[in-house]
């Protein structure tokens, strides 16, 4: 719990991801969330075995993409520190996109989609600040980190998934 408290300051861009404990411990447990509310918002769109691969596979790619930054950066030593920050804040704010993804699949309220835009805002602007943070660039290059971060995720996840599975 306490080091929650630690890393819960990444999300309102007040902590440094470097400056915050190095846990194996807590960055399994973000790793298995994440992969477990990834999982639950992928088998409510798609078949379940091809959320399964999605999902592993998108993973993995962000735990690959985190570590050929962090070794460019000749910073390998900060992997579980930046990938718990990654993982941390994707998950906060992913608490906060299941229930409103369920709000806008029901309801298709206007303010459904435009909190579900603010929430995207905010998760790629916490991924912009983390890696600002680490790599010690300014916000126009931790955002554009932040987009080659999302695209290599998220995109490369998809496009190899539609191109294995179909």
């Amino acid at each position: 719990m306490d080091t929650l408290k630690q890393y819960l300051p990444l999300c309102w861009f007040t902590a440094n991801p470097l400056d915050l404990p190095r846990s194996v411990r807590f960055f399994r447990l973000n790793l298995l969330f994440y992969f477990i509310v990834e999982l639950f918002i992928q088998i409510n769109m798609i078949e379940y075995f091809e959320a399964i691969f999605e999902v592993t596979l998108e993973t993995g790619l962000t735990l690959v993409f985190v570590g050929l930054v962090v070794l460019l950066n000749k910073s390998g030593h900060s992997f579980i520190q930046v990938s718990s920050a990654i993982l941390f804040c994707e998950n906060v704010v992913a608490v906060v996109v299941v229930p409103t993804m369920i709000w806008l699949t029901i309801t298709e309220d206007e303010l459904s989609y435009v909190t579900m835009a603010f929430l995207m805002l905010w998760d790629f602007s916490l991924v912009a600040y983390v890696y600002k943070k680490t790599l010690g660039i300014n916000t126009a290059a931790g955002a554009v980190v932040s987009l080659f971060y999302f695209t290599c995720t998220y995109g490369f996840a998809y496009g190899i998934t539609s191109l294995i599975i179909g």
